[in-house]
Formats: structure tokens, sequence, C-alpha cells
């Protein structure tokens, strides 16, 4: 998986390609870990993201969660398949998808 980070201000994007799962996910959970102190608005860009696993849910709920308590998470770009995995588990009603 490649994760691309581009900060403007307390806007932080990442932008997601390949794959998150069991393998990928500590890598991102490492660079949020590291990357969200003082950002108020993140945005996961998934338009090259091509599968998610649970690792990877987890991931992600974990920093919707971190956000919740400093400000908002976006996701964008979700193709099909993974908008499908959000809308199987729930997390369409806990995630900001646009």
């Amino acid at each position: 998986m490649t994760i691309t980070k581009r900060a403007e201000g307390k806007k932080l994007t990442i932008a997601l390609e390949g794959r998150l799962d069991t393998t990928t996910a500590p890598e991102l959970e490492a660079e949020l870990n590291s990357s969200l102190d003082g950002v108020t608005e993140l945005v996961l860009d998934m338009a090259e993201l091509l599968y998610l696993s649970s690792a990877g849910l987890r991931v992600v709920l974990a920093a919707q969660k971190r956000m919740n308590k400093q400000g908002h998470m976006t996701v964008t770009h979700v193709c099909a398949d993974i908008m499908e995995v959000f809308e199987i588990t729930g997390f369409v009603d806990i995630l900001d998808i646009q």
C-alpha cells in the first residue's frame, strides 16, 4: 500500500493506494498516530484503494474515534466494493463518506 500525505494548515489529506489489510494496516496506524497532533480536519482519500479488510476497518474506526475528539474526518472517493464493506459492517452510519 502507498500512503500519500498532504497537509494544509490544520487539514490533513491521506490518500491510500492498494490494499489496506492485515499486512498494511499497522503502517497506516503508525502514520496516523504520528500525523494527527493538531489536525482538526482529516480526509481519507480512497480513490486508489482496491481492498479493505477487517484490520483496515479497525484502523479507520480508530482514526474516526480520535477525530471525533479533535475535529472531523471525511472519507472520499470510495469505490463500490469498499462501499459495500462499509454498508455490511454499518460503517456508513459511523463515517462521513462523500
